[in-house]
């Protein structure tokens, strides 16, 4: 399968970059990133710390997508719709590892999937995590409403976006086990005097610090007793093979939008 890899002179950009350089089942096709990125014009084999490629990082989706079968994608909202419409009209596989988006987001890619794409959009690809959504939401299922939900995450110093999107994937596993609407219930954070806790709420706690990947925490604290379900990211490699097996899953798949719940065969 030819690959292109967008955002590949970020930080995961590269791990993608290597990952599909290590697998005998792809070849690169091309790289792209944003046009005001520091990396542009490198080789992209020396961005994943290979020998040269030959083949150069460009901000030119025409020249990275020529002759490519599919798009690993970790990059920003408006730059992931725009390549799930370059999906479309090529039909393209696109896997969306891009975190952050807002409703309207959302709604241009599912649009594409309607008209071509076959894309597979999680805001976590590893299988660790997604097995945790899981069982946050049999946990919440199962325990009563006297134990409260918080959801606690820890990112590197560089990321933008707050809650990150696996720590949202939680909490939408929290809600389902419960019975609830996420957006009703979510309390993404509190300052000052904030009252007592309203009981049934979905807490979000954010941390930004350091060079951690990914670090989420689902703790259930009743006034007995606590439960924690964590989940630790110790290599970027771990969500670039995810999104690997994602693009070979979704070779023979129709257009359409799936996440890695289908992927992993995890869908109920």
């Amino acid at each position: 399968m030819a690959v292109t890899i967008a955002g590949a002179g970020g930080r995961m950009g590269r791990a993608n970059l290597a990952a599909v350089l290590s697998d005998d089942r792809l070849r690169l096709a091309g790289a792209l990133d944003r046009t005001d990125a520091p990396a542009l014009g490198n080789d992209a084999g020396m961005l994943a710390g290979e020998p040269p490629l030959g083949i150069t990082l460009t901000d030119d989706p025409a020249i990275a997508l020529e002759g490519a079968q599919a798009i690993i994608d970790f990059t920003s909202p408006d730059a992931s719709v725009a390549l799930a419409e370059e999906a479309a009209s090529r039909g393209l596989i696109h896997i969306i590892g891009t975190t952050g988006f807002a409703p309207d987001h959302d709604s241009a890619i599912a649009e594409a999937a309607k008209n071509g794409a076959r894309i597979v959009k999680a805001g976590n690809m590893s299988l660790g995590v997604n097995l945790l959504m899981g069982l946050v939401k049999k946990a919440a299922e199962a325990l009563g409403d006297d134990f409260d939900i918080e959801v606690l995450e820890m990112h590197h110093n560089q990321k933008v976006d707050a809650p990150s999107g696996t720590a949202l994937m939680l909490g939408e596993a929290a809600a389902e086990g419960r019975g609830i609407d996420l957006d009703t219930h979510a309390v993404k954070s509190r300052e000052g005097i904030t009252g007592a806790r309203e009981k049934g709420t979905i807490g979000f706690a954010t941390l930004r610090g350091g060079g951690v990947i990914g670090e989420h925490s689902v703790i259930f604290a009743s006034p007995s007793e606590r439960i924690e379900l964590t989940h630790k990211a110790q290599d970027r490699s771990l969500f670039a093979r995810g999104a690997i097996a994602a693009a070979l899953w979704a070779a023979d798949r129709p257009a359409g939008l799936y996440d890695m719940h289908d992927v992993l065969g995890l869908r109920d």
